[in-house]
């Protein structure tokens, strides 16, 4: 017997693969590099955002369904775990979630894939509060 063949697209594929991650992460952090209204978001960050580029985007790479390019190098991502000497509130929460909204709509993503981002986003970047 074979495996049934998936009818769905995986979020990463939907995004366009490896290309379309690495484009949403950039446009991301460019988002809050730039703009005033993430400038405590931004502070939570090294001066440099390299390494955080890549992190984001291996890690998501495999969160959307692509390689999981993340585990390859580090293991299990321990999310929590790794985000907490950094204090996390709603406030924070949700100015992750609005700057990838952001980056979303400047892609000029179809509503329906960004609302399905953002339904898949909230658990996550509400697991990582630490703080009231």
């Amino acid at each position: 017997m074979t495996a049934p063949i998936p009818t769905e697209e995986t979020l990463y594929q939907q995004l366009g693969g490896d290309p379309g991650v690495r484009q949403l992460v950039d446009r991301f952090y460019d988002i809050m590099s730039l703009e005033p209204t993430y400038a405590a978001l931004r502070a939570l960050h090294p001066s440099t955002l390299d390494a955080s580029r890549d992190k984001l985007y291996w890690f998501l790479s495999g969160w959307l369904g692509g390689p999981d390019l993340y585990i390859e190098r580090f293991g299990h991502p321990r999310l929590r775990a790794r985000h907490l000497p950094y204090a996390i509130g709603e406030s924070e929460r949700n100015d992750w979630l609005a700057c990838m909204w952001q980056a979303m709509q400047e892609l000029g993503y179809a509503e329906a894939l960004q609302t399905r981002l953002l339904e898949a986003f909230f658990p996550t970047a509400d697991w990582m509060r630490n703080q009231s």
